[in-house]
């Protein structure tokens, strides 16, 4: 009997291996408590410069079971007011708002399970090729244990019903309910503009996940 080339036949399975319980002390470590960083990224990346409408993201990510986790990292990229993204790849034409970087980095609280963010009303921007405008929308991304490989979705805005109902992302998933997961209610508190982002990781309600 022959054996496989370079003894491939009896090598092991490399094991899986999630994001571990120190993520938060590598990527958001001024939350769980450890001050290592002078800079600390946040949730916060909307300066008094930076113009756009103020507006703060919020939410839960529940498990299967429909139990908030409190252990989520949560990162997000956005185009800023004008729809351009803050990176050299992107060459559209709105205005370059070269001190708002677009990207958010915070973790869901540790006590209540909530996530916030605080940042501006991304404005449209071009879909690939340049061919279709796509709906005001924002990109998440989600590390935590338990979860092989980060999992990524978008937000778009529940108070953008026409723009929703052309964007091409939110056309390519059939099911009406299932679109639904993607949108966030506006609503008022304080004076301040709040969307409502839940997240589902499984179950009946599971938000829709794209490749990365």
């Amino acid at each position: 009997m022959q054996r496989p080339p370079f003894g491939l036949a009896y090598l092991p399975e490399t094991p899986s291996q999630t994001a571990g319980p120190y993520v938060h002390i590598g990527l958001i470590p001024k939350q769980a408590g450890f001050d290592i960083f002078e800079n600390n990224f946040g949730g916060d990346i909307a300066g008094p410069d930076v113009p756009g409408e103020r507006i703060t993201i919020e939410g839960r990510i529940f498990d299967g079971a429909g139990h908030a986790t409190r252990d989520v990292l949560v990162e997000t990229w956005q185009a800023n007011a004008a729809g351009r993204y803050n990176h050299p790849a992107d060459s559209q034409r709105g205005t370059l708002d070269k001190s708002f970087r677009g990207w958010a980095r915070t973790g869901t609280d540790f006590a209540t399970g909530v996530y916030t963010i605080r940042t501006i009303k991304p404005g449209s921007v071009v879909g690939r090729k340049n061919r279709r405008r796509m709906a005001p929308h924002i990109n998440f991304w989600l590390a935590s244990r338990g979860i092989n490989i980060g999992l990524a979705t978008r937000m778009y805005f529940g108070d953008e019903e026409a723009a929703n109902a052309e964007d091409p992302v939110l056309n390519i998933i059939e099911q009406a309910e299932r679109r639904k997961t993607l949108v966030a209610p506006r609503s008022e508190r304080g004076g301040n503009i709040v969307y409502t982002f839940d997240i589902h990781l499984q179950g009946e309600r599971e938000t829709v996940f794209f490749d990365a």
